[in-house]
């Protein structure tokens, strides 16, 4: 008698411990690494400085339902990672970062492990948007890009902004 009433009370205890760990229902764990699928801007690049290669990014979700975001960029032949904090706002999927000069929302698609990312701003005092299409792997998936190009056009974006650049694994800067 007195090892099931032990083992009740650790069963209870280990659910109690587990339910700490998980994120609240209306949170989602975006934790991981994201392969960027698609991007737009509603820049023009037509003028060759489009990024046409990328690199994975790395989402932490911290305590509080923030989010911490790692970029690895490419620019003048050297890497540089840039990390940022993404603030949780009380609208589900929204969050604000950089002082609240930028909004950030994350939409999910219908299909499975792909999300866009959808940037508005301010950048040197004139309105920027950014989209982006991530997903769980490195896997091009031509339904989750028709769903962004929708997206995209449905925001004002133009077609011939949207790309799809190449994604590799690992940045690694020109030698001199």
């Amino acid at each position: 008698m007195k090892s099931l009433l032990l083992t009740i009370l650790l069963l209870g205890l280990v659910a109690i411990l587990k339910a700490q760990e998980a994120p609240p229902d209306d949170q989602e764990d975006f934790s991981g690494i994201w392969y960027t699928q698609a991007m737009v801007c509603d820049r023009n690049h037509t003028d060759g400085k489009r990024p046409m290669k990328v690199f994975p990014m790395t989402i932490v979700a911290l305590e509080g339902g923030n989010l911490e975001a790692q970029l690895t960029f490419w620019d003048n032949g050297h890497c540089h990672m840039k990390k940022f904090l993404m603030h949780k706002t009380d609208e589900p999927r929204k969050y604000t970062a950089f002082k609240g000069k930028k909004t950030i929302y994350i939409q999910e698609t219908s299909v499975k492990g792909y999300y866009i990312l959808y940037c508005e701003g301010q950048r040197h005092g004139k309105s920027h948007r950014k989209g982006k299409l991530i997903g769980t792997n490195s896997e091009k998936n031509q339904e989750a890009l028709e769903e962004f190009k929708k997206f995209a056009m449905s925001k004002g974006f133009r077609e011939e902004n949207i790309i799809v650049p190449e994604q590799l694994d690992q940045c690694v800067s020109a030698s001199n």
